[in-house]
């Protein structure tokens, strides 16, 4: 996998919305969809928790776990030219950090390896 030199916010709802009817894989803590956009540009991801899970306050723990993990973990397996969207899930707040790194690697390298 080619390591991506940047990743982008995506911040527009049909962004999303696109990457929803892609692939996806669900771990224990968090929910990856993967599109390929099949251009150069750089990876982008972008990160949502549904108000399932709770209110603003929780939303939001969820979501500023999953982007320092993805903060730490995508950089390695990214590949230009892709959208992720990571779907916070209510385990991913008390799941220990090292276990959501975890889900995302595992997440990433299963859709790489059947997007082949």
């Amino acid at each position: 996998m080619s390591p991506a030199a940047t990743i982008d916010r995506m911040l527009k709802r049909q962004d999303f919305l696109a990457a929803a009817q892609a692939k996806s894989f669900a771990a224990k803590g968090v929910v990856v969809q993967m599109r390929d956009r099949k251009d150069g540009k750089p990876a982008r991801a972008g990160f949502t928790v549904t108000k399932k899970l709770g209110g603003a306050v929780t939303r939001n723990r969820i979501k500023r776990r999953l982007r320092e993990a993805a903060r730490l973990t995508l950089p390695e397996l990214v590949e230009t030219g892709h959208d992720y969207v990571l779907i916070g899930r209510a385990s991913g707040l008390d799941r220990p950090f090292s276990s959501l790194q975890n889900d995302i690697r595992t997440a990433l390298k299963r859709l790489h390896t059947t997007d082949r």
